[in-house]
């Protein structure tokens, strides 16, 4: 018999991060939507947001859709910052080789989703596709060519002036990073998979973890490329994309923990 999550939470975790606003418990968006789940955030008291790559959606705790906004595609995953959302933004090509990519960070008032400014990131070279805000400064991450080695990670300060572009000595990753997070010490980095064909083998999703300088960095074999959540003290909700055909994408947050062996860890099957 499966044992509840309640139960397992009380064996294995210490209470949630207050400044969260969240419960350690799964949460479903409610609705279909026309495209993928590509990040999500909170604002840590009574929101959720979810990017759903051409709809900004924004849920109460428990998923019941409060605002929504259709949006350019394509907009990636998010952050929460100072009353204020933060999206990275694509309008041109991802992985080019050639950089023919439009990169920018959108700003939306968290509270009606009305967009406040663009600023253009163009050196985000391959696609700006996820976005973390730490101790005054924005990480902006994104696409990435299949015959690069490392992964590029963008700094910003709060004003988005550029500061530095960091290379990621984690290895190649299937199309980049797609979701960014910093939390317990460590910046957090989700990246797809690929499945199995009749010309290549399949290749599992991978999570990048890195030191606050992003010098030390440490991979793993976990599907974070929806959309990281921290809560603290070693908790997370981890977003999973979904669909329901002829309707549309969904998504849902899944409580996971910390793992020193596997990076972050699920607490249920999902």
């Amino acid at each position: 018999m499966r044992t509840p999550l309640c139960i397992l939470t009380t064996l294995f975790l210490l209470p949630a991060s207050a400044d969260a606003g969240l419960d350690f418990l799964p949460v479903a968006c409610e609705g279909t939507y026309p495209q993928h789940l590509q990040g999500v955030c909170t604002d840590g008291k009574g929101a959720i947001y979810w990017s759903f790559t051409t709809r900004l959606v924004k849920t109460d705790l428990g998923g019941k859709v409060l605002k929504q906004v259709d949006v350019a595609t394509h907009h990636g995953d998010l952050d929460f910052h100072d009353g204020k959302l933060f999206v990275a933004v694509n309008l041109g090509k991802f992985n080019d080789p050639k950089g023919n990519a439009d990169s920018w960070v959108y700003v939306y008032d968290a509270d009606d989703l009305a967009c406040l400014a663009k600023h253009k990131t163009p050196e985000a070279f391959h696609g700006a596709g996820g976005i973390a805000f730490h101790e005054g400064r924005f990480l902006v991450v994104g696409g990435l060519p299949d015959d690069v080695n490392e992964n590029y990670v963008y700094e910003y300060d709060a004003d988005f002036h550029f500061l530095k572009k960091h290379a990621l000595a984690g290895g190649h990753t299937q199309l980049g990073i797609q979701t960014a997070a910093f939390a317990d010490g460590s910046w957090w980095f989700g990246c797809y998979g690929k499945a199995k064909t009749d010309a290549a083998p399949a290749k599992p999703p991978i999570l990048l973890k890195a030191d606050p300088s992003l010098t030390k960095v440490e991979r793993f074999e976990f599907d974070a490329s929806y959309g990281i959540l921290p809560l603290g003290a070693g908790q997370f909700l981890i977003a999973r994309d979904g669909s329901i055909p002829g309707k549309g994408r969904t998504g849902k947050l899944t409580p996971a923990v910390a793992d020193e062996r596997r990076g972050l860890r699920f607490l249920e099957k999902h």
